[in-house]
């Protein structure tokens, strides 16, 4: 009886320590393929730009394929997914489909060796990254492409763009995330009809299409009941409320780069609130304009200022007889130089003034022949209204003050006077060359600045646009 009792207690023992080399031959293997995956993902780090966001998803799936392991046809329907990226004017082999489909097919018949099943999963893994981002917020920012950028656009998040890896329905997920603005899905549309237009043929409507489907990626539009709303090479404002334009509107944007002028007049792209009007407007003439254009009026016409009602003044005091001064030769820089209120004022009547960086701002204009054109891109950088009592109407409202600012627009001997909103009001200066319109046709305007094909240059470079 002893003897067997001894025996039994002998075969526990083995069989615990059999239990315990097991358990350790299984950790050590877990152990062996967790190190051989993290090496693939340092081997594979540049598939994305932000390795690290990997490298912590797969630390909390304990560094082993979710993706590929999920079993069934769902790797095959990710894939699917990730190829309807041509509809927003993306390549798929962005999002690295031609590697990921043989691996895919190698997998569904079970000839995918370990390491290649790693590389399959990575490939998927960065490749719903990128996708997650160019839905959420674009995949170029927009101020590294052009330096009079301003306009307020979240950067990338990276709780919402890695949500993809943690959702309970990834297909689901990737629906909700589809931008869904009426302007990003008409464009969707056209894009899909592939019809040209008047101005461009079919193939360059497309791609003018997918530029500005990226530009409505990104996370900058506005979200105001009201605002303004100025379309650079559409030469448009629109007064914007509740999604309807209540007020439309021709307008003179920057002249943009020359051949005479290597610097830049272009209109930036901004965003800011309008807070108040000045009415009857000084120029303070920037010293750019004066030492380029005033200077030169001047010396070719000694009466060139004071026909134009422009003052000069040295060290804060005016000059009583710039005539005299011999322009050819004088130092512009100890100069500065006003033009009074009136009606050659180059403000005109009216300016509408809103904080920016660019110093420009909204502004009537005396030289009315210009609205006539087709092409107003002619300004020093700021944005001439064609209709600055109606703008002045929309933003104030009818009422005294706007009865106020009336008056003194048609006052005989004007005199500059600031008067306040009531309530500020967001304006927008942005850059739009494709949409379509509220007729359903779609509109294609010229690249007046080089945007679009910075942005094309970019896009292609890096292998992102659908050709």
């Amino acid at each position: 009886m002893v003897e067997r009792y001894g025996q039994d207690q002998k075969e526990a023992v083995d069989s615990d320590l059999q239990e315990r080399r097991r358990e350790q031959e299984i950790l050590k293997r877990q152990n062996d393929s967790a190190l051989v995956f993290k090496q693939q993902l340092k081997a594979n780090s540049s598939l994305t730009q932000h390795p690290e966001w990997l490298d912590s998803i797969y630390k909390d799936h304990l560094y082993k394929p979710f993706l590929i392991a999920q079993g069934g046809k769902a790797p095959l329907k990710i894939v699917e997914y990730l190829r309807k990226s041509t509809l927003h004017g993306l390549d798929t082999n962005y999002f690295y489909m031609n590697g990921i489909g043989p691996l895919l097919r190698d997998l569904e018949s079970s000839s995918l060796k370990y390491r290649e099943q790693l590389k399959l999963e990575m490939l998927m893994a960065s490749a719903l990254l990128k996708y997650s981002e160019a839905m959420q917020y674009g995949l170029i920012r927009p101020d590294s492409l052009d330096k009079n950028y301003f306009i307020k656009t979240q950067a990338p998040d990276r709780s919402k763009i890695t949500a993809v890896f943690s959702a309970p329905d990834l297909l689901a997920f990737l629906d909700s995330i589809q931008p869904s603005a009426v302007a990003y899905l008409a464009l969707q549309k056209a894009l899909k009809a592939g019809k040209g237009t008047i101005n461009r043929n079919k193939e360059d409507a497309a791609l003018t299409i997918k530029l500005n489907l990226e530009r409505l990626r990104w996370k900058n539009q506005p979200d105001a009941q009201k605002y303004v709303w100025v379309n650079i090479p559409d030469f448009t404002l629109n007064v914007i409320e509740k999604g309807s334009s209540t007020l439309e509107m021709k307008v003179c944007v920057g002249e943009g780069r020359t051949d005479t002028d290597p610097g830049t007049k272009e209109t930036p792209q901004l965003n800011s609130m309008i807070y108040s009007v000045q009415v009857n407007p000084i120029w303070n003439i920037p010293a750019s304009i004066a030492r380029k254009e005033i200077s030169r009026y001047a010396s070719n016409d000694p009466y060139y200022l004071s026909n134009n009602d422009i003052d000069v003044y040295k060290a804060g005091k005016r000059v009583s007889s710039p005539e005299r001064i011999d322009w050819v030769s004088a130092d512009i820089s100890q100069y500065t130089f006003k033009q009074r209120p009136g009606e050659q004022n180059s403000l005109g009547k009216i300016k509408f003034i809103f904080d920016n960086s660019s110093s420009v701002y909204l502004h009537d204009t005396p030289a009315r022949s210009a609205f006539k054109k087709k092409g107003r891109a002619i300004s020093h950088g700021c944005v001439r209204v064609e209709k600055p009592m109606e703008l002045a109407l929309a933003l104030f409202g009818p009422g005294k003050t706007y009865d106020q600012i009336k008056a003194a627009m048609e006052r005989s001997y004007p005199r500059a006077k600031y008067i306040g909103l009531p309530a500020k009001v967001p304006v927008y200066l942005t850059y739009i060359t494709a949409w379509v319109d509220d007729q359903h046709i779609l509109q294609i305007r010229n690249d007046i600045y080089g945007l679009d094909d910075l942005l094309y240059k970019e896009m292609k470079s890096r292998g992102m646009i659908a050709e």
